[in-house]
């Protein structure tokens, strides 16, 4: 039996909880699980549904009963289509060759897109497709017309930032808006942009961190998914910080996928709200 995601925000009213599950129990769909959230005089709602039903129908008793500036999102729940984007690093972009060559990554990776050839071997080990798109003699904007042309051939359900050093424009964020997931090594919002860990190494910082985020137009300001971070000591240089520092990043990107996935992100307000 098929299992579909349900999500919804929209203005908190009293009888939500009852409006929402009487239009289901009347579709018989069966609620495996459930979460809500109130928060800043808005209603944010998470339901995992199983059962035959009439999609459209569903859909339509929902927008009745809403607010007309409801979020209202239903999905059938399934593997999620990713390109990933890298540069040179190998760690995060390994982690994410392994958990999908082990069938433990919720998503089927389409293809690998970098800005250099380095990378390609390992990617191809694992066959799947690699497009090294260089930069070379390029404006932002060519380099960038000619990524999107590359993944035009590709379904997409999100985009991943697996190390990925370019920083994207604006045109190209519009156009995978909410669908662009970053891993920064940093414990945002501190130390942003690059070199964090030299930075972090000359403040004189006892912990580090890595951040997963959903990208903007803001450098490294984007939604934060999910964060995490280890204790460091005086005797660190920043390359100890670094060699750290990217375990935690495996670790957070991983996590953030798993959610992201799952369908269990909210962006509102520039934040995440995580069931």
């Amino acid at each position: 039996m098929k299992t579909h995601i349900l999500k919804i925000a929209c203005n908190d009213e009293k009888g939500l909880i009852y409006k929402i599950s009487n239009i289901i129990f009347k579709q018989g769909i069966n609620i495996i699980k459930n979460d809500e959230f109130v928060g800043e005089d808005k209603f944010f709602f998470r339901a995992s549904l199983q059962g035959d039903f009439n999609e459209r129908e569903f859909l339509s008793s929902l927008k009745d009963e809403l607010s007309k500036d409801s979020f209202i999102e239903l999905c059938e729940k399934r593997k999620k289509n990713i390109v990933i984007f890298a540069t040179k690093e190998t760690h995060c972009l390994g982690d994410l060759l392994i958990r999908h060559y082990s069938n433990a990554l919720e998503a089927d990776i389409k293809a690998v897109v970098s800005n250099h050839d380095e990378l390609e071997d390992l990617v191809r080990k694992f066959k799947i497709n690699y497009h090294a798109i260089k930069c070379d003699e390029l404006s932002k904007e060519e380099h960038e017309k000619k990524v999107l042309e590359c993944l035009e051939q590709y379904e997409l359900d999100y985009l991943v930032l697996a190390k990925y050093m370019r920083i994207l424009t604006p045109n190209f964020v519009q156009a995978f808006e909410g669908k662009i997931i970053n891993i920064h090594h940093s414990f945002l919002p501190a130390f942003i942009g690059a070199n964090p860990y030299k930075q972090a190494y000359e403040r004189g910082v006892k912990i580090i961190g890595a951040t997963a985020h959903f990208v903007n137009n803001n450098l490294d300001e984007g939604p934060i998914i999910t964060q995490d971070t280890i204790s460091v000591s005086h005797e660190y240089s920043w390359q100890d910080m670094k060699a750290a520092g990217q375990n935690v990043e495996k670790n957070v990107l991983s996590k953030a996928l798993d959610l992201v996935f799952d369908d269990r992100i909210f962006i509102y307000k520039n934040k995440t709200i995580v069931f």
